[in-house]
C-alpha cells in the first residue's frame, strides 16, 4: 500500500482502522490541527487550578515523538494529540511569561505618577488614561503594576501618550465577574500585564515627556490628531463613528447610536475587524492593479498583480498602527496578510487551510485569544463563509458567466444577502452566549448597510486618508458622513422593528462547546460525513433549553441582591447600575421586575421592609436582610438567609444555610437555586478557580489604606 506523505506528514493512503469516509477526506485532516491546538488551550483554561510544570516538558516530548514518526499509520493521531498538548503547554507558558504584579487590595486615594500610554474616551465622555512604569504612594516597588488604568475627567490638551501624569486615584484589582461563569475581566487584564484600574478624585498633573517619544507613543500622538481632524469636519455621532472606523476610538459613539446598531445586527461594523482590513486592502489592491494596468511597460513586463497585493499589505499595515493595533485588529491583519501572501506566492487567495494556518498563527501569538467573543465569532463567520463558497464555487461561477450588468447587481445582492445569512448563523451561537442577544432582522440590515460600508464608507475614508496630509481631507470625509448618515438611519429603522431583538438567558459552557463542534464538523468536511454535525448543534440546542436559571443572584456589594419572580427578575434598589444591567442580559431581561416595598406590592411569596426580604418558595423560606435588626426574627425562621452584614455563626445557629457579607466577599458572586433538598450555591470563585488572576484578588480583597 501506497503510504507517502501528504500535508503535514499525514499518511496519504488509507489507514488501517480508519472508517472509508474519514479516509477519503485525508486531505482535510490538515485542517484539523488548529482545532486540536485550540482544544488543548481550552483545556488549560478550563482547569480549576495551575497544572504542574512537567507537563510542558512531556508535551515536548509527545511533539517531538509525533514529528518522528509521522509515517507511521496511527501517526495522524500522534500529531494530532501534540497538537492538542502543544495549545495546553503554549497557554501555561504564556500565562506565566506575561505575569506581573497585581494591586492586592483596594486603596486610595494615593498619589499615581506614570508614564501616559494610551488614551481613550468612555461612554460618558471620561478620559481612560493607561499608565505604565508608575510609581504608587506608599506601594512598594515590587508590588506596583506594570499598567493601571485610571478614568480621569480632563480634556487638557497635555494629556497624550509619552506625557508624565501625577493624580490622586482610588484603585482595586481589576473586577472579578460580577455572577458565576460571566465575564471575568481580571482574567483578561492578566494577559494584558494590567495590575489596577481607579478613577481619579482630583485634577491630573501633566508634564512634558522626560524622553524622546517611542515609536507607539507617536503612533498614539498622530492618531489623537487623526481624531481631532475627524471632529472638526464631522462633529457630532457622524464623526464618532467616522473615528471608529478609520482610528478604532469608538468611545465617543453616543449610546442610543449604539444600541440601535447592536439591536440591527450592525454592531460589527463599528469595530474593526475582518471585514474592514478586507474592504481596504480590497480598494488598494484593485486601485494599485487598475493604475499598474494602465502603464503598458509596467503591465507587461513586472508581476503588477503581486506589486498590489504588497501595497495592499503594506496599506494594511498602516491601518493596524492608525487604529490602534488592539488584539482583534492584529488577528484580522494575520488573517489578511496570510490571504496576500497567498497571492504573492501564487497560490489561491482564499482556502480553508489559509483560514487555519490563520488561526494557528493566532493562537500561537496569544493563546488568551481563543476565549474571547472577537476571535470565536470571527473565525466561525470565516470558516462558514468558506465553507459555504467552496460548495456553490462551480454554481455560482455559471451564474457570472456572460451575466449582464442587472443580473451582476443581482447576483452582488445575493452574494451580500448569503453571506449575511451564513456568518450571522455561523456566529449566532456566539452572540447568544456572550452577549445574550440575536439581531432578528440583522440580514435585512446588512443587506442594506454592507454595500455602503464597502462602495462608499470606506473608499471615501481612504480618500481622507490620503489627502490629511494636504490638509484636503474635508473632500473625502464629508461623502464619509453622508454614508454613515445612512447606515445609522437603517439601524434605527431597522431596531425600531417589532421583536427585532431575540433576548437569551446565559447559556452553559457546553452549549458553546457542542455548538462550536458541530459547526467545524460541518464546515471542515466535505462529504457526507458532515451532517453527522447536526448531532452536536442539536444537542446544544437541548442543553440550551434545558438550562434553568438561579433563583437568587447575590453579589460583592452589600446590596446587589436579585431574585427571580417566575419569568422576570427582581434587584434589589442600591445594585450598582453595571451589576444590573449584567444580570438583566444575563437573565435575558430587558427591565426589572419591581422590589416589594415603597410603591410596589408585596406578596405572599416576597414581601420586604426597609431592614429586609422574606421569600416563600415550597418548603423554603428565604431571608435576605439589609440590617441586622432583622436578624433576631429571620435567624429562627429562614431555612436559608443572605446578609448584607458580617454574622458570627453562634448568633444565628438555625439556618442550614448562613451566607453573609464575609463570605460573599470571600467567595465572590453567588448564584443560588432553590431545589427540594435543600439550596445549591455557586460561587464566582469556584467557577473560575484558583487561577493566577484569581489567587491574589481572593485573599487580599480588603478596603485598608496602604
Amino acid at each position: 500500500m501506497n503510504r507517502g506523505l501528504g500535508n503535514a506528514g499525514i499518511p496519504t493512503g488509507t489507514a488501517s482502522g480508519f472508517p472509508s469516509a474519514i479516509a477519503a477526506e485525508r486531505d482535510r485532516w490538515v485542517l484539523w490541527l488548529p482545532v486540536a491546538l485550540g482544544l488543548g488551550i481550552a483545556t488549560y483554561f478550563s482547569l480549576p487550578h495551575e497544572p504542574a510544570s512537567w507537563l510542558i516538558v512531556s508535551s515536548l516530548a509527545l511533539v517531538t515523538a509525533a514529528f518522528v514518526l509521522r509515517r507511521r499509520p496511527w501517526g495522524p493521531v500522534l500529531i494530532g494529540l501534540a497538537a492538542l498538548a502543544g495549545g495546553f503547554s503554549l497557554a501555561q507558558v504564556r500565562t506565566v511569561a506575561v505575569e506581573a504584579p497585581v494591586l492586592e487590595r483596594r486603596i486610595g486615594p494615593v498619589t499615581v505618577t506614570g508614564t501616559v500610554e494610551t488614551v481613550s474616551l468612555d461612554r460618558r465622555g471620561a478620559r481612560r488614561v493607561t499608565i505604565s512604569r508608575a510609581r504608587i504612594s506608599g506601594l512598594p516597588a515590587e508590588r506596583t503594576p506594570r499598567r493601571i488604568r485610571i478614568g480621569v475627567r480632563s480634556a487638557d490638551a497635555g494629556l497624550q501618550p509619552g506625557a508624565i501624569l501625577s493624580v490622586r486615584a482610588i484603585l482595586q484589582p481589576p473586577l472579578a465577574p460580577v455572577i458565576p461563569g460571566g465575564f471575568d475581566f481580571a482574567r483578561r487584564a492578566w494577559y494584558r500585564q494590567l495590575g489596577a484600574v481607579g478613577f481619579a478624585v482630583s485634577r491630573p498633573t501633566i508634564a512634558p515627556a522626560r524622553d524622546p517619544p517611542g515609536l507607539r507613543a507617536r503612533i498614539d500622538l498622530l492618531r489623537q490628531r487623526i481624531v481631532q481632524r475627524i471632529a472638526n469636519v464631522l462633529p457630532g455621532e457622524d464623526g464618532a463613528i467616522a473615528a471608529a472606523l478609520t482610528a478604532g476610538e469608538r468611545g465617543g459613539i453616543p449610546e442610543p447610536v449604539l444600541v440601535a446598531m447592536r439591536d440591527a445586527g450592525l454592531a460589527h461594523l463599528l469595530a474593526i475587524s475582518g471585514l474592514h482590513f478586507s474592504l481596504v486592502a480590497a480598494l488598494l489592491f484593485g486601485g494599485l492593479r487598475a493604475a499598474l494596468a494602465a502603464v503598458p511597460f509596467i503591465a507587461l513586463r513586472y508581476p503588477i498583480k503581486k506589486w498590489a497585493a504588497a501595497g495592499a499589505l503594506a496599506g494594511a499595515l498602516v491601518y493596524l498602527l492608525i487604529s490602534g493595533a488592539s488584539i482583534p485588529t492584529q488577528r484580522a491583519f494575520v488573517m489578511l496578510s496570510v490571504v496576500l501572501l497567498a497571492v504573492m506566492l501564487d497560490r489561491a487567495a482564499i482556502s480553508m487551510r489559509l483560514v487555519a494556518v490563520a488561526a494557528a498563527v493566532v493562537l500561537l501569538i496569544a493563546p488568551e485569544s481563543l476565549l474571547g467573543a472577537s476571535f470565536q465569532m470571527s473565525f466561525a463567520a470565516v470558516v462558514a463563509l468558506v465553507a459555504f463558497y467552496e460548495a456553490i464555487s462551480g454554481r455560482f461561477a455559471g451564474w457570472r458567466a456572460d451575466a449582464g450588468i442587472a443580473r451582476r447587481i443581482a447576483l452582488y445582492a445575493l452574494g451580500v444577502g448569503m453571506t449575511t445569512l451564513i456568518a450571522g448563523l455561523a456566529t449566532g451561537p456566539y452572540a447568544i452566549y456572550h452577549f445574550n442577544r440575536f439581531a432578528v432582522f440583522g440580514i435585512v440590515a446588512n443587506v442594506l448597510a454592507v454595500p455602503i460600508t464597502g462602495l462608499w464608507i470606506m473608499p471615501c475614508a481612504i480618500v481622507a486618508f490620503l489627502l490629511m496630509p494636504l490638509g484636503l481631507e474635508a473632500l473625502g470625509l464629508e461623502p464619509m458622513g453622508w454614508g454613515i448618515a445612512a447606515v445609522v438611519a437603517i439601524a434605527k429603522a431597522v431596531s425600531s422593528w417589532p421583536s427585532a431583538v431575540l433576548l437569551v438567558p446565559a447559556m452553559p459552557a457546553a452549549f458553546l462547546a457542542l455548538a462550536t463542534c458541530g459547526g467545524l464538523w460541518l464546515c471542515l468536511w466535505r462529504g457526507r460525513l458532515r451532517m453527522l454535525g447536526l448531532i452536536p448543534i442539536l444537542a446544544a440546542v437541548l442543553t440550551g433549553a434545558r438550562e434553568r436559571p438561579p433563583d437568587i443572584l447575590a453579589g460583592l456589594d452589600p446590596r446587589a441582591v436579585a431574585v427571580r419572580l417566575g419569568d422576570e427578575l427582581a434587584i434589589a434598589p442600591g445594585t450598582r447600575r453595571f451589576t444590573r444591567e449584567y444580570w438583566l442580559r444575563s437573565a435575558g431581561l430587558a427591565e426589572p421586575a419591581p422590589w416589594p416595598g415603597g410603591r410596589a406590592a408585596r406578596t405572599a411569596a416576597f414581601a420586604c421592609d426597609g431592614i429586609g426580604c422574606i421569600l416563600n418558595r415550597g418548603p423554603d423560606s428565604v431571608a435576605i436582610v439589609f440590617d441586622r435588626a432583622a436578624l433576631l426574627e429571620d435567624c429562627h425562621k429562614a431555612t436559608l438567609l443572605i446578609a448584607s452584614v458580617r454574622i458570627a455563626r453562634k448568633r444565628c445557629p438555625k439556618p442550614a444555610t448562613l451566607i453573609d457579607l464575609r463570605q460573599r466577599r470571600r467567595e465572590g458572586a453567588l448564584a443560588i437555586w432553590l431545589e427540594p433538598d435543600g439550596p445549591r450555591v455557586l460561587s464566582a470563585r469556584q467557577a473560575r478557580g484558583e487561577r493566577p488572576w484569581v489567587a491574589q484578588y481572593w485573599r487580599n480583597r480588603q478596603t485598608r489604606r496602604p
